[in-house]
C-alpha cells in the first residue's frame, strides 16, 4: 500500500512526538474517556521533555472528535513545526501511549497505512454527481461533497407519441450523455491530481455506464461499483453504508494479495524477490525496492526481536554495520535505529509501498521481504537455499 504521505518526516529533523491512542467515542461517556486517555499521554509526554506547545497543539487535533462510529484508534506525529501525521486507525491500540524521541514511531503509522485505503466516493445521477474524497486515512468517508453539475437540462423521457415523442426522447439521451461526460471530465482531472488507490461509484442504473464509458481508462480501472446509493432522498444509509465498508475491505485484501502473489512468483523465477534482513537491507541501498514486506507481527510492538540498522543522512544510506554507511564517505548525520525504523525510513525514501504478510501467506526469513522494481547480477538472491525445504535451519542461523 501506499506510504508517500509519510515522506514529510523524511525532512524533519526531529525530534519527535508520536501519539498512539484509542480514539473510540461513541456518547458523552466515551468522549470523556478520551479526555482521560489524553491527560495521561500528556502527562507521559511532559515527562520525556517534550515542548508543552508540541502537546499542546497535538492536544487540539487529539480532542476533536473524529465522526467515525465504532471501536477505532489514531496516530498522530507532530515536531516543534506542527503535526505531520494523523491518521485513524480501523482498530484502537491494545495500549495507548505517548512517546517523544529522536524518531517518529514509523511503525504505528506503517499499520495506519495497511489499514487505510484512499479513495473517492462518486454518486451519479442523470445530472450530474457528487464527489467525496475520504481523509484520515480512508476511515472518515464524510466530509463537503463536491458537486458537478452536467448543465443538460432535458433529463427525463415523456410519454407521448409521434416525432415529437422521439426528438424529445432524444434531446433527453443526449443530456444525459452531455452531463455525464461533464463529470467523467472533471473526475479524469481529479483523479490524475490525487491519485486515489480506487473510485466507489454508485448511483442511477443509466448514468452510471454513460460515466464509466466516457473516463479514460486508467481512470475506469479504478472504479468498483457499490450498489444501493444515490443523489436522491430515501437511500437506505445503513445498508449502502455497510456495503461500502465491505468494498473497502474487498479492496484491501485484493491490494495485498496483488503484491504477495507477486512475492511468491518472483521467489519462484529466482528474480525480483528477495527475503532476509541482510538482503532486503542491500536493496534497499540501491534503491531497487518496489514494496516492502514485513511479517504481520511487526505491525504490533515487536521490532525485529530487538535488532538494529545504521543509517546515514540519505535514505539510501542504510546498513546492518556503522561501516557500511562511513565507507560510503559519509562522517555525518550517522545513527543507529531499531531495525524496523530504519527499513520504514529506506522504503519510504524510494517511493516504494509496505505490506504485512499474515502468518503463513508467504515464506520471509527473519520476517522481511521485498518485490524490486529492477534485478541484475549484484542483486542478492537466495531463492534455491529457501526452496530446499531447509527454512528453518537457516532462520535459525541468521538470527
Amino acid at each position: 500500500m501506499k506510504i508517500d504521505w509519510l515522506k514529510p518526516l523524511l525532512g524533519h529533523p526531529g525530534p519527535f512526538a508520536t501519539v498512539y491512542f484509542d480514539a473510540t467515542r461513541g456518547d458523552e461517556a466515551t468522549a470523556r474517556e478520551v479526555e482521560n486517555r489524553w491527560k495521561g499521554v500528556r502527562r507521559t509526554l511532559a515527562a520525556a521533555g517534550a515542548p508543552a506547545s508540541i502537546i499542546d497543539e497535538l492536544e487540539e487535533s487529539v480532542l476533536l472528535p473524529t465522526r467515525l462510529p465504532g471501536p477505532h484508534g489514531r496516530v498522530l506525529i507532530a515536531d516543534e513545526e506542527g503535526i505531520l501525521v494523523d491518521r485513524v486507525l480501523k482498530d484502537p491500540p491494545a495500549v495507548t501511549k505517548g512517546l517523544w524521541g529522536p524518531v517518529p514511531a514509523l511503525l504505528q503509522a506503517a499499520r495506519a497505512a495497511d489499514e487505510s485505503v484512499d479513495y473517492v466516493r462518486v454518486v451519479v445521477d442523470r445530472q450530474g454527481a457528487d464527489l467525496t474524497w475520504s481523509v484520515a486515512g480512508g476511515h472518515v468517508p464524510y466530509g463537503d461533497a463536491e458537486s458537478v453539475e452536467g448543465g443538460h437540462d432535458v433529463i427525463n423521457k415523456v410519454r407521448t407519441g409521434g416525432l415529437s415523442h422521439k426528438r424529445i426522447e432524444a434531446r433527453a439521451e443526449d443530456s444525459w450523455e452531455r452531463n455525464a461526460e461533464a463529470v467523467a471530465a472533471e473526475l479524469d482531472r481529479q483523479v490524475l491530481e490525487h491519485r486515489p488507490e480506487v473510485i466507489l461509484m454508485t448511483g442511477d442504473v443509466r448514468a452510471v455506464p454513460l460515466v464509466r464509458a466516457a473516463l479514460n481508462k486508467a481512470t475506469d480501472e479504478l472504479v468498483v461499483e457499490v450498489a444501493g446509493g444515490g443523489r436522491a432522498p430515501g437511500i437506505n444509509e445503513a445498508a449502502f453504508e455497510a456495503k461500502i465498508t465491505e468494498a473497502l475491505e474487498s479492496f484491501r485484501e485484493r491490494r495485498r494479495e496483488s503484491v504477495l502473489a507477486e512475492f511468491r512468483q518472483e521467489q519462484g523465477r529466482e528474480a525480483a524477490a528477495v527475503t532476509s534482513l541482510e538482503d532486503v537491507v542491500a536493496v534497499l541501498s540501491r534503491g531497487q525496492v518496489k514494496e516492502l514486506i514485513l511479517a504481520d507481527e511487526y505491525g504490533e510492538d515487536a521490532e525485529l526481536d530487538g535488532r538494529t540498522l545504521w543509517i546515514g543522512p540519505s535514505p539510501l544510506h542504510i546498513g546492518s554495520a556503522r561501516s557500511d554507511i562511513t565507507d560510503l564517505g559519509v562522517s555525518e548525520g550517522i545513527e543507529e535505529l531499531p531495525a524496523t525504523v530504519a527499513l520504514l525510513r529506506a522504503a519510504i525514501g524510494q517511493d516504494a509501498g509496505l505490506t504485512f504478510s499474515p502468518d503463513g501467506s508467504v515464506e520471509l526469513i527473519e520476517g522481511v521481504g521485498a518485490t524490486l522494481r529492477w534485478n541484475d547480477d549484484g542483486t542478492p538472491n537466495e531463492v534455491a537455499a529457501t526452496m530446499s525445504g531447509d527454512d528453518a535451519r537457516l532462520r535459525g542461523e541468521m538470527v
